[in-house]
């Protein structure tokens, strides 16, 4: 999973403006960065992103000044380099190789991030390759050449405004993933209890379908209500959701398997739901309560690729 989403986000906002674009497109070893992800070059300096943690940015923003000056796109590799390491070399161990492209029509079309960020916004994902021969890329999986694949952002959508849920939405921020909290009790559904965080007064079902959660999405349950529960956890089991849980003990995930099953849910369909939510970490509050949730939330995404 590459976090790419500040990258594209800034790009749109340079729109216009020449850019370089570097791309790490394969490592060997403890590299620091994955394979995909991005580092944006403003040419007035201004950067977004990275491909190696700081080892070789240096280096790179020469290489992208060069690029948006019109050298042609090209790769540079970059590896433990003995006394040189720590100028232009990765002293961690590894190996990257690192494309710099002009962000153009003669390597990445603008357009692109827009329509990066539209399929975002549907929860879709979109491939894009590159011939490294050109350092040309364009939209779709084309066999032969380097392939990126853009997933939507994580999102974390919390159905329950109590307390475990105050604890869970930054600990989602802190990892990467949005936090939605769902609830149709105002009451319990407060700015003041959740800063920062959105919130949804939606009936679950409603609220969880309208965001069609795909793949990089989870659904978490944590009101003991099974008028909000179970409607969300149907919702979710409907859609390609990434990952399920469901909060309560083994007695009443029983329980409730036995509700949804009576609801036409098959055994895969419940083995689907993570219950009781999150990984058994001995946890004793709120506050640890969200640690394995978020712990779980994280493996059953990692799980999938």
């Amino acid at each position: 999973m590459n976090d790419n989403g500040a990258v594209i986000a800034r790009a749109l906002e340079w729109r216009g403006s020449p850019m370089a674009l570097a791309t790490v497109i394969s490592t060997w070893g403890s590299a620091p960065r994955p394979r995909g992800s991005h580092m944006l070059i403003h040419a007035d300096g201004r950067f977004e992103g990275s491909v190696s943690g700081g080892c070789v940015e240096t280096d790179i923003f020469q290489r992208a000044g060069e690029v948006i000056a019109g050298r042609a796109g090209h790769v540079a590799t970059y590896g433990v380099a003995d006394g040189d390491a720590w100028a232009v070399g990765l002293p961690c161990g590894g190996e990257i190789a690192v494309l710099i492209q002009p962000v153009s029509d003669a390597g990445f079309t603008p357009a692109l991030f827009g329509r990066i960020a539209a399929a975002s916004a549907r929860g879709q994902g979109i491939a894009l390759s590159t011939d490294l021969a050109t350092a040309i890329t364009r939209e779709g999986a084309i066999e032969g050449r380097f392939v990126n694949r853009y997933d939507p952002p994580r999102r974390l959508l919390i159905v329950g405004a109590v307390q475990i849920a105050q604890s869970l939405g930054p600990l989602a921020r802190a990892i990467g993933v949005t936090p939605v909290v769902i609830d149709p009790r105002g009451r319990f559904l407060t700015a003041e209890r959740f800063p920062g965080v959105e919130l949804d007064d939606r009936w679950p079902d409603d609220a969880i379908a309208a965001r069609h959660p795909g793949a990089s999405t989870a659904v978490v349950t944590l009101s003991h209500d099974i008028k909000i529960d179970d409607p969300a956890l149907a919702a979710a089991i409907r859609a390609p959701t990434g990952y399920i849980a469901a909060l309560g003990s083994r007695r009443s995930h029983a329980a409730r398997l036995e509700r949804l099953g009576a609801m036409g849910f098959g055994a895969d369909d419940l083995a689907r739901i993570d219950g009781p939510a999150g990984l058994d970490i001995g946890a004793v509050g709120a506050a640890e309560i969200a640690l394995s949730i978020a712990a779980g939330m994280v493996a059953g995404f990692n799980a999938k690729g």
